[in-house]
């Protein structure tokens, strides 16, 4: 770069345990807020960033897409790392690319992918337990995967919300909401055009208790028409960000596993 404005698109990784979530909050430390101050000591400038999805307190991601404004002489190539040298071990950068000035992380995303992962066996694993909820009942994946498709569409999803405004729309369309099982895993693997707070895991939450045959396998469809009886929330561990789609036109391309 030849410190000319610019504007720059990250691939970002954490671990979200130690984290208020992404975006930045007075008082809590949030992804937003670490890596805000990593670009502060690397470019000598206060920037503010943008993300794709504001991820909630807890949740992780392997393809986070962060971008911002900056007036630079460092080159593309120095971005990452220098960024990973002044940011905590549980945040990583692991691409950087100029973007048109007009590119948006949130605005230009047609969709957003999220996995949940469940460890389902009678015991827990040290080693999986801040990435995996533990469930010791057997599921049935089955009726879980049948559920799930009550979800896919175009739904108004307020009554799988917390906290969405009455004046602004809860409409979204989801691409997919898929079940499956890997050996000891459940993975609930979920694709929208956007999601409200706290829906993934609230719809999450009825799909396991479907699973553990205490709910009626339409609680989903019951839940959606209006049903406002309380439903489980999941908690946030288990929740990773996995890839933001954008259009085919916006060719910066991330080559890492994690963003489509």
């Amino acid at each position: 770069m030849d410190g000319k404005f610019s504007r720059v698109v990250l691939l970002v990784e954490y671990e979200g345990t130690n984290y208020a979530g992404f975006q930045l909050q007075a008082g809590p430390t949030t992804v937003q807020g670490e890596l805000e101050k990593a670009l502060a000591h690397f470019t000598g400038q206060r920037i503010r960033v943008r993300g794709a999805s504001r991820t909630d307190s807890g949740t992780h991601a392997k393809g986070q897409v962060v971008d911002f404004a900056t007036v630079t002489k460092h080159p593309l190539e120095r971005f990452a790392p220098a960024l990973n040298y002044h940011l905590p071990k549980d945040i990583n950068v692991l691409e950087a690319h100029r973007v048109d000035g007009n590119f948006n992380s949130r605005r230009s995303a047609l969709s957003r992918t999220y996995q949940y992962s469940i460890l389902n066996r009678h015991t827990p694993s040290p080693l999986r337990r801040k990435t995996h909820l533990w469930i010791r009942e057997a599921l049935d994946i089955d009726k879980m995967a049948k559920a799930a498709q009550d979800l896919v569409g175009v739904h108004d999803f307020r009554p799988l919300a917390i906290g969405h405004s009455e004046d602004r729309s809860a409409v979204r369309e989801v691409i997919r909401w898929e079940v499956d099982r890997f050996e000891d895993t459940i993975v609930i693997e979920c694709e929208a055009n956007g999601f409200l707070k706290q829906q993934i895991r609230k719809a999450n939450g009825i799909l396991t208790e479907i699973g553990r045959g205490k709910y009626p396998t339409d609680k989903v469809k019951q839940t959606l028409e209006g049903d406002v009886s309380r439903t489980p929330l999941l908690s946030a561990h288990g929740l990773c960000l996995i890839s933001v789609k954008y259009p085919d036109s916006m060719t910066f391309g991330f080559k890492n596993i994690g963003s489509e």
